[in-house]
């Protein structure tokens, strides 16, 4: 099929590929992408969330699923994995993702890659953005591990037939795109790892549905109760500066399987 840009759908929403997000924790699909999950799903594609950390037995597991509700992304599915910052996230005891065999992450996202079959898969940015979460760097990792190797029928055999995507993307910050985002996060103590411009290839104008993605934030009432989280930090905005925020969506594109180019040299060209 032809890939079709996040950036385009607004100009043709009927043309929206399925799309698979993988995210380190619970928040994090609706802060980085959820203006692009809400537009694919109300385009009728398929979309869905593989979430790397907290257990299904932890409390923001019920607030994720609430998020995907509004966003229309289907039921959580989950690594299993604790976070490197909070015990709380696998009370039963769960190895940290950070300390997890990188085979087994792999294989375990993987079969969520071939059973959801998506056109684009989208992650975390080699940064980790905003703070440079482990979480978020380890998530980047295995996310480019996974997507190639799902579509390889030698590697995990036992984890689905086999599925090739179309397309990695990475979302991301530019360093003028960051806009009042920057300052919102310094008011607290902390920096935005932000990338070069050039290295942004998507910028997506996601605020005809800012309101749901502000919506799903906000069904993570855990983070969006605490004073130094971005959840809580946005949910204390007026809402046109949170607008302002939440309304675009920033992302690179990475290539992750084979493409046609000259058969006797090496390509830089798609």
């Amino acid at each position: 099929m032809a890939l079709t840009d996040p950036e385009a759908l607004v100009k043709q929403p009927t043309a929206a590929p399925s799309l698979l997000g993988v995210f380190a924790h619970p928040d994090d699909e609706s802060l980085l992408a959820g203006g692009v999950l809400a537009q694919h799903a109300a385009s009728g594609a398929r979309t869905a969330v593989v979430t790397a950390t907290w257990t299904a037995d932890s409390h923001r597991a019920t607030e994720l699923a609430e998020a995907l509700d509004v966003l229309g992304a289907g039921a959580p599915r989950l690594l299993g994995y604790a976070d490197a910052r909070n015990p709380a996230s696998a009370p039963a005891g769960a190895v940290r993702l950070i300390d997890a065999p990188l085979d087994e992450a792999v294989g375990r996202l993987v079969a969520h890659i071939r059973e959801v079959r998506p056109d684009i898969v989208v992650g975390h940015d080699a940064l980790g953005q905003l703070t440079g979460h482990p979480d978020h760097r380890r998530c980047h990792q295995v996310t480019l591990l996974a997507v190639e190797a799902a579509g390889l029928p030698r590697l995990f055999p036992d984890a689905g037939e086999p599925w090739q995507s179309a397309a990695l993307y990475a979302a991301t910050h530019s360093e003028s795109g960051v806009g009042r985002l920057g300052p919102l996060l310094q008011s607290v103590g902390k920096t935005l790892l932000a990338v070069p411009d050039a290295y942004a290839t998507a910028t997506v104008d996601v605020s005809p549905w800012a309101a749901v993605k502000m919506e799903a934030i906000l069904a993570h009432r855990s983070e969006a109760a605490r004073e130094r989280s971005l959840p809580g930090l946005l949910a204390r905005l007026p809402e046109p500066d949170r607008n302002e925020i939440i309304s675009t969506e920033q992302f690179t594109r990475l290539f992750p399987g084979p493409t046609p180019g000259a058969m006797h040299q090496l390509s830089p060209a798609p």
